[in-house]
C-alpha cells in the first residue's frame, strides 16, 4: 500500500473533516531509503516534482567526518551505536540523520540526510 501525505480526515478537535476531493498523485510519499552499513556503496536516483532528482544512498561504508577545527576526512564506518529516532534501527545498522556511528576516529554523529542528499556527513563527538 502506498504511503500518502494528504491532509488528515480529522479536525484538531477530533471531529470528522469532510474531504472536498480525493487523493492526488503529488501527495504520494516515497518509502524511506533506510541506508545500511555495507561494504559497497549503492546510490539510486529518484525523480521528484518538477523533474528534479534526489540521490539516495541505500548502502554506505564511509562517512565524511569533520572535527571542531574544520578538518574533514573520509573514514570507514564500523557499525551504528545509537539512534535517537528509533532504537530498532541500531541492530539493523541503518543510518539516519542524528545516528551515532563508530569509526576508527571515535564516535561520529551523522549530520546529513543520507536518504535525501546522497552523502553521509558527520561531526566528531
Amino acid at each position: 500500500m502506498a504511503q500518502s501525505q494528504h491532509k488528515s480526515k480529522k479536525k484538531a478537535s477530533g471531529g470528522r473533516l469532510r474531504t472536498s476531493r480525493s487523493k492526488r498523485k503529488f501527495e504520494l510519499a516515497g518509502f524511506p531509503a533506510q541506508t545500511k552499513v555495507s561494504e559497497k556503496t549503492v546510490l539510486r536516483t529518484k525523480r521528484i516534482i518538477g523533474g528534479n532528482t534526489k540521490n539516495r544512498i541505500l548502502a554506505a561504508h564511509v562517512v565524511n567526518v569533520s572535527d571542531k577545527k574544520g578538518k574533514t576526512q573520509v573514514v570507514d564506518i564500523k557499525n551504528v551505536l545509537e539512534n535517537p529516532a528509533n532504537h530498532h534501527l541500531v541492530r539493523r545498522n541503518i543510518i539516519t540523520k542524528g545516528a551515532v556511528v563508530d569509526t576508527k576516529l571515535g564516535k561520529v554523529q551523522i549530520t546529513s540526510r543520507p536518504g535525501q542528499e546522497g552523502t553521509v556527513n558527520g561531526k566528531l563527538l
